[in-house]
């Protein structure tokens, strides 16, 4: 099996900073992920976005804006939304490592994944969690789970590249 990358969509709710989206351009190329979406960043393009990126311009100059998560996400077959808050409304949960599993599986069946990421100060609301199929949180120190957006990803696309390389079969 292999990866299908392109059928793999980083998906960025309400960024606040633009260097936040040059950032995740930047983690997501490394792991050889390509496809980005935004949904209503507050500013997009940006010469932040493009300092931060490194050599991941073309992530950046390929993006999508959109102007609703449901927009962003109406091709995929399969929604996985990230968040480190307990909520009182119990979702199925996978961590990083299980989704990245299930991801890689999906996608060499040919379909289409989305993975939502929220705004830096706040996360996904309860709304926004429930589009999703998955729950997916990165487990963290219980004093101190917070991982800013670009670290969230790179860390969700490690996963996935490491499911990648797993399969001796695809590496």
């Amino acid at each position: 099996m292999t990866l299908e990358s392109n059928l793999i969509n980083i998906v960025l709710v309400d960024t606040i900073h633009p260097g936040n989206i040059g950032s995740v351009a930047r983690a997501m190329k490394t792991m050889g992920l390509k496809r980005l979406s935004l949904v209503n960043p507050r500013i997009f393009p940006s010469d932040d976005a493009v300092a931060l990126s490194g050599n991941a311009t073309d992530v950046l100059k390929n993006a999508t804006v959109y102007k609703s998560i449901k927009e962003a996400i109406k091709e995929s077959t399969f929604v996985y939304a990230t968040s480190a808050r307990d909520r009182s409304i119990q979702w199925p949960i996978m961590n990083a490592e299980e989704a990245a599993n299930d991801i890689y599986k999906k996608t060499s069946s040919n379909k289409e994944i989305s993975i939502i990421f929220g705004k830096e100060d706040r996360g996904l609301t309860n709304e926004e969690l429930q589009l999703a199929n998955e729950h997916l949180i990165i487990p963290a120190d219980t004093d101190y789970p917070v991982l800013n957006l670009a670290m969230s990803v790179q860390l969700v696309c490690y996963e996935i590249h490491m499911a990648l390389k797993s399969d001796p079969v695809s590496y």
